[in-house]
């Protein structure tokens, strides 16, 4: 295991949509490390405005930062601002060979950086003896499966509920797009908007439940089922006693990952 940090740490999980950071003041303090604090940043608002006031007047110098991105245009963009910053030397862009994790696939740096992050993070909470399904919902949806010795074995990606439903908007003429969906909708839609509000989420939810089911059917015990991400409170009451909601998963993973110890994994 690496020794303590002396410096705080920044995780940074680059998505599609929007970007998460989470401080971490002392990220070897426990299995499974939390952020102090978190911020998000949609895209365009990507500068030191809201960073600085964030940050309570630490430079980004004074501090190290590890990112995981799925976004290559949003992470230049941020990397340029670290720079400026001087804090370059301090920052680490993460791959799949930097994970302390197992991936079972022939090509893992294909692998989206956020879903291996995921695993990271489900390997220090699922018992030792049971594999996990971890679903994050967010510009896409995912649905992966983590060994019982801890590997990544890949999965299935699914369109996120803001993603489907502008296409609906952007594909047909008469479909309005729909504002974020925050709780569970009533399957029965009496408009046109509750019946758009319906079939996106309560398909969405079919379809993770089909894909956890068929993942259970290849295992001699049934999987922990971990939620993160927009909307994952509301999925993860729906998917029975063994799902549980981690809204940090990605920056927990982040933080394991830049400390470089997950002993169950490797």
């Amino acid at each position: 295991m690496t020794a303590t940090p002396t410096r705080p740490l920044i995780a940074v999980d680059v998505g599609n949509s929007r970007i998460k950071l989470g401080w971490f003041e002392h990220a070897l303090a426990s299995d499974f490390p939390l952020p102090d604090r978190t911020l998000r940043l949609t895209l365009d608002a990507l500068d030191w405005t809201e960073l600085d006031d964030w940050l309570g007047g630490v430079a980004p110098a004074e501090l190290d930062w590890r990112l995981g991105s799925v976004n290559r245009a949003a992470q230049s963009r941020l990397i340029d601002l670290l720079r400026e910053r001087g804090a370059i030397a301090n920052t680490m862009l993460l791959a799949a060979g930097d994970l302390p994790l197992r991936v079972d696939l022939p090509l893992p740096d294909m692998v989206g950086v956020d879903r291996l992050l995921d695993a990271v993070a489900a390997n220090r909470l699922r018992p030792a003896d049971r594999a996990a399904v971890v679903v994050d919902l967010g510009t896409a949806i995912t649905v992966d499966l983590v060994s019982a010795d801890g590997a990544f074995q890949g999965g299935a990606i699914l369109p996120g509920l803001m993603t489907s439903a502008k296409a609906l908007n952007q594909f047909t003429d008469m479909l309005p797009l729909l504002a974020e969906l925050d709780g569970a909708p009533n399957a029965l839609g009496k408009s046109t908007l509750e019946a758009m509000r319906s079939g996106l989420f309560w398909g969405a939810v079919g379809g993770i439940r089909e894909l956890v089911a068929r993942y259970t059917e290849q295992l001699a015990a049934q999987p922990v089922v971990i939620v993160a991400g927009g909307s994952s409170h509301v999925v993860a009451d729906l998917l029975g006693n063994d799902a549980r909601h981690e809204p940090h998963l990605t920056l927990a993973g982040i933080a394991l990952a830049a400390r470089g110890a997950d002993e169950r994994s490797v």
